[in-house]
């Protein structure tokens, strides 16, 4: 079975030149039209992913070759795009950045979807050479269809008239939007792990729809919309069942609010087909455990609501007495930071619940950040020693005391982890790391911990 399911990728000449604003603009204004979206992230980003899925109306999905292989990228993507609508694909830094050689980069990502790609480039100070910057990623990798530039930051009239006339002339493919260099290019502000979150920034979540007359003014959706259509149809793939049969029925509990909402929604997919009922809990809000038999703690921004946190004194303790009583608890980054002792930063210092007899310290820049392998070496309660995982790591915090007092379950093989290249928290059934896990790679991630949740459930 084949579908055409009209699609472009966004891509940029390097990183910050655009790609989330203009993605953004294009997903409001098709929506305005009635037309149908679907979103797409290169790369493990949970940021990005929310604002598109904002846009779009319905969660974006990461396609990451690294964490998932090239074959679950493909099957991500013609299970979830839309076949009678338009599917945008943010990429991620340069067009042909990623590990090594390129392999993982948005390049390889638009050539396994058959996708057209839209550069943006952004020629500040810059005039004709922006047509060879052009020319060059064109010749670069000739299996990559390059149909059209979208100009950024551009300075005046002349500028553009210079820049596109060079683009079309040498290049042989149209300039379809040009955008001034104003404030509106950061509509969406920034800190230190980068744009803030659609929760955070609920007044410019609201006003969404705002995008679309971006859109309108400044590119040519109708080219958009022509070049999208000219995909090639690509073949269907039978979906993951629904519900996986024989698997007693758990309860998993799992954080999400302002301070914990990094959820791939695979993995959240993937408990519930290992036979997991979801529920939500606010660590920020709710004053106790609902009755559950496992807890998922994802990443997020739990610094930035510490204070609240902190005085949160009876979620603290239930989570504390939870993991006391040999409840399985998996944590990542985000999490790993609630289940310590205390967090500092900015010489302040919150208490947390204190699962872990360690602190952690908030700095000014990036502990680590970037792709991880690990490989579990130690017992535990949801994977196997001996199995290999890839994630990826993007934490502001290190461990500053007590790392003499704690197991770990991990061995990082790439990356930083915990300490001394060690990650993976252990105490009872609480895991807890700084590295993000992705069920479309980790196999059998989903299964472990409802197979854990099963054990506790029942262990009377």
């Amino acid at each position: 079975m084949k579908n055409e399911f009209p699609r472009i990728v966004i891509a940029g000449m390097a990183g910050d030149s655009g790609k989330t604003l203009i993605a953004l603009s294009i997903l409001s204004e098709l929506r305005r039209l009635g037309i149908k979206t679907a979103a797409f992230k290169k790369g493990p980003d949970y940021i990005d992913s929310a604002w598109l899925g904002l846009a779009s109306g319905s969660p974006a999905r990461n396609l990451d070759i690294y964490l998932t292989g090239p074959d679950y990228v493909y099957r991500s993507f013609v299970t979830h795009a839309v076949p009678d609508g338009i599917n945008i694909i943010e990429g991620n830094r340069g067009l042909y950045d990623g590990m090594d050689t390129g392999k993982t980069s948005t390049a390889e990502i638009a050539k396994i979807l058959k996708a057209p790609v839209i550069l943006i480039c952004s020629p500040v100070k810059m005039t004709r050479t922006a047509a060879a910057h052009v020319l060059g990623c064109q010749q670069f990798d000739p299996d990559v269809h390059i149909a059209g530039v979208i100009l950024n930051r551009i300075s005046s009239a002349r500028h553009e008239n210079v820049i596109k006339t060079a683009i079309e002339d040498e290049c042989g493919i149209p300039v379809i939007g040009v955008i001034p260099d104003t404030e509106q290019n950061s509509v969406i502000p920034e800190r230190h792990p980068g744009l803030v979150t659609p929760d955070e920034a609920m007044a410019l979540a609201e006003r969404i729809d705002t995008y679309s007359g971006f859109c309108e003014e400044y590119i040519n959706l109708e080219k958009i919309l022509e070049i999208a259509r000219l995909a090639p149809v690509l073949d269907i793939i039978p979906g993951e069942s629904e519900r996986k049969t024989g698997v007693p029925p758990v309860r998993i509990g799992y954080f999400f609010d302002y301070a914990f909402n990094f959820y791939y929604p695979e993995n959240l997919e993937a408990l519930s087909r290992e036979g997991a009922e979801l529920i939500k809990i606010s660590a920020l809000d709710d004053t106790s455990l609902p009755v559950i038999d496992a807890l998922y703690i994802g990443g997020g921004f739990p610094e930035t609501e510490a204070e609240q946190l902190e005085h949160n004194i009876s979620m603290k303790r239930a989570v504390k007495e939870a993991a006391e009583s040999g409840m399985p608890v998996y944590a990542e980054c985000g999490g790993l930071i609630y289940l310590t002792e205390s967090l500092k930063w900015n010489d302040i210092s919150y208490n947390l619940a204190g699962v872990f007899p360690v602190g952690v310290e908030m700095h000014d820049r990036p502990q680590d950040h970037g792709y991880c392998e690990i490989v579990v070496d130690c017992e535990n309660p949801f994977f196997p020693p001996g199995t290999r995982y890839r994630g990826h790591e993007f934490h502001y915090t290190r461990i500053a005391s007590g790392i003499d007092s704690v197991k770990s379950a991990y061995a990082v093989t790439r990356g930083v982890g915990c300490f001394n290249k060690r990650d993976g928290l252990l105490y009872k059934n609480v895991l807890a790391g700084y590295t993000h896990l992705h069920a479309g790679g980790a196999k059998d991630w989903a299964h472990g911990i409802v197979k854990a949740a099963s054990t506790f459930k029942n262990r009377n």
